[in-house]
């Protein structure tokens, strides 16, 4: 399915009892890049998992391509085309890769797992291992192959670049920057990374405490160090 608009309204979510998001509203055109950054612990995983419906919602809307997904289950909402890429490289250990594919491609070809091979030639070349054999970083490229070959029209990527060596990051960043460049999915990154997160996307929202801090341009955030140190940290871009 093509790249979708998401529009978030006055969201407001958290986990039991414990509220975690408040008011947060932020729009992203069809087909653009959205980096989501803040220090730890300050809602951008739960703002993930809320646009998937894996937390508890105590208000606002959440709009695809302008219609209200925000009382869908998180099923209803992956058939809708929201797809998760969490930070726990969810994937089926006991499975080969390419069953791990295989599960991914849902109603689509079987062939289309080649899609996959394509993005990521290791996994070719892994795709008789089983999922607990694969190292780290080809762990998250099946997590990020399986969810992609499903066409999500919009595409939350978790910390995909957390814990893995240089030479991973720039491939899976390769491969991020390639699939929005052919304006077929809209992407969300959380991305711990500075640099990486300001070279993908257009635009970017900070979040502290579970509210935005800061909206704007990845330029206007790369320009200013004070807004850099006080809402990243310091050095944070160096």
């Amino acid at each position: 399915m093509p790249a979708a608009s998401l529009e978030v309204r006055g969201l407001s979510a958290g986990y039991g009892p414990t509220l975690v998001l408040e008011d947060v509203s932020f729009s992203v055109p069809a087909g653009a890049r959205l980096s989501i950054l803040g220090r730890n612990g300050m809602g951008k995983t739960t703002l993930l998992s809320t646009l998937m419906g894996l937390t508890r919602r105590y208000g606002g809307e959440i709009l695809l391509n302008g219609a209200n997904v925000a009382l869908l289950k998180s099923s209803e909402r992956a058939r809708r085309g929201i797809g998760l890429v969490p930070q726990t490289r969810d994937i089926f250990r006991s499975l080969t890769v390419e069953e791990n594919l295989i599960v991914g491609v849902k109603d689509r070809p079987r062939s289309a797992i080649q899609e996959a091979y394509d993005m990521f030639p290791r996994l070719r070349e892994r795709r008789n291992n089983l999922g607990w054999q694969l190292s780290g970083g080809e762990q998250q490229m099946l997590s990020t192959a399986r969810t992609i070959l499903g066409r999500p029209s919009v595409l939350l990527l978790d910390e995909p670049l957390e814990g893995l060596a240089p030479v991973i990051c720039d491939e899976l960043m390769d491969a991020f920057t390639r699939l929005a460049s052919a304006g077929e999915m809209t992407i969300l990154l959380v991305e711990q990374r500075l640099e990486n997160a300001l070279d993908f996307a257009e635009s970017v929202l900070v979040l502290e405490r579970g509210r935005i801090a800061w909206q704007g341009t990845s330029e206007a955030l790369r320009a200013d160090d004070g807004l850099v140190e006080h809402y990243i940290g310091v050095g944070a871009l160096h």
